[in-house]
């Protein structure tokens, strides 16, 4: 069983050093302490972190008055508020999802509404009709097709 560092785990999580000792001070990371009374985390319990969970979502007032209790989008990311500007009508919130950040333009009165500030917890929900796939090559092949292309044009 592989123990790592606070830090370590929180660079694994994607979140800050901060926001993961709070966890742990919560109770919400299971640690092992070392005879200096250091913390670490298993590779377990980083797997149970980042685990899909399925979480009842709250309910909330619609404009018509009733309680909405779910929502129908399946692209659900988890992750952290990194910054929130607003200008004006709309706003930027970027959101950390492990070493990635998702952007979002929304209007500023959706950050009044969500109380979003640096640090929060958040989840962005994609809906599209259209989502685009890409891969990437070794820069060493210049942009010239994946090596198993070239040996196929090379038969012809």
């Amino acid at each position: 069983m592989t123990l790592l560092t606070v830090r370590a785990a929180a660079l694994r999580l994607g979140v800050g050093y901060s926001t993961l000792k709070h966890w742990i001070y919560q109770g919400r990371v299971r640690t092992t302490q070392t005879a200096g009374g250091h913390h670490r985390i298993s590779d377990a319990e980083i797997d149970r972190l980042t685990a899909p969970q399925r979480p009842t979502p709250p309910a909330r007032r619609s404009s018509g008055g009733g309680l909405i209790v779910a929502l129908s989008g399946r692209n659900r990311l988890r992750g952290f508020v990194e910054e929130v500007r607003t200008d004006g009508l709309l706003g930027q919130v970027r959101l950390r999802i492990g070493d990635q950040v998702l952007t979002a333009v929304i209007t500023a009165d959706a950050i009044q509404e969500l109380k979003l500030k640096r640090g929060d917890d958040a989840i962005a929900i994609v809906k599209s009709t259209e989502v685009m796939i890409a891969r990437e090559v070794d820069a060493r092949d210049d942009g010239v097709a994946p090596p198993a292309a070239r040996t196929r044009r090379a038969r012809d």
